[in-house]
């Protein structure tokens, strides 16, 4: 039996829904209450602002993104330059769906770029530090040398891609990021294993 959403997940869902599709800026806080099917009294008294509903839309995103990405990597066969290349490979295959939109936090950030403490950049740069933190310990683990690097240069990659694909709607720079991404990681376990010779 599926657990009824609460009215406060009820209105996150909405608003995550039209914050991704149309972007945080275009939609409205009466526009979210409909979709939610609540009166907006009832949507500021669980949430003072928009402000605040744009950071739980973030938060919400953030552990299931995160369970995505170590999916991908744990179900790949391979070693860990297959598994990091299949991170990306997986995301050009959600790229080509229509309604794909790219990165729900860079997307947030941009649209915020101007108000730097806004809480939903704070959320939207842990999330992607986490992300850097989980490769980091990956490569750690593989013995890399200088992990906390490679993890930011595969990190770049990643987010570069977001942004290319999403200006020219072509998953293959997705692909073409994976394939780069894979090279930095071979190298560094080259690099790594002639230096403990």
């Amino acid at each position: 039996m599926t657990a009824v959403p609460n009215t406060r997940e009820r209105i996150v869902s909405a608003a995550a829904k039209l914050f991704y599709s149309e972007g945080i800026r275009a939609v409205s806080v009466d526009a979210v209450a409909e979709a939610a099917g609540v009166t907006k009294r009832t949507l500021y008294y669980h949430f003072e602002s928009k402000d605040e509903l744009i950071a739980a839309y973030l938060d919400v995103r953030d552990q299931p993104n995160l369970k995505l990405f170590r999916k991908w990597f744990v179900e790949t066969e391979g070693d860990v330059m297959a598994k990091v290349e299949a991170i990306f490979r997986n995301l050009a295959r959600a790229a080509r769906h229509p309604k794909w939109k790219g990165c729900g936090f860079l997307r947030v950030s941009a649209e915020l770029a101007n108000m730097p403490g806004h809480p939903a950049i704070r959320i939207g740069a842990t999330h992607k530090k986490k992300f850097e933190d989980w490769l980091r310990q990956i490569f750690e683990a593989e013995r890399i040398a200088d992990a906390e690097a490679l993890a930011r240069q595969v990190l770049l990659l990643l987010d570069g891609s977001f942004a290319v694909v999403l200006l020219h709607r072509d998953p293959t720079y997705m692909e073409t990021a994976g394939t780069a991404a894979a090279s930095l990681v071979k190298l560094a376990l080259s690099r790594s294993v002639m230096g403990c010779r």
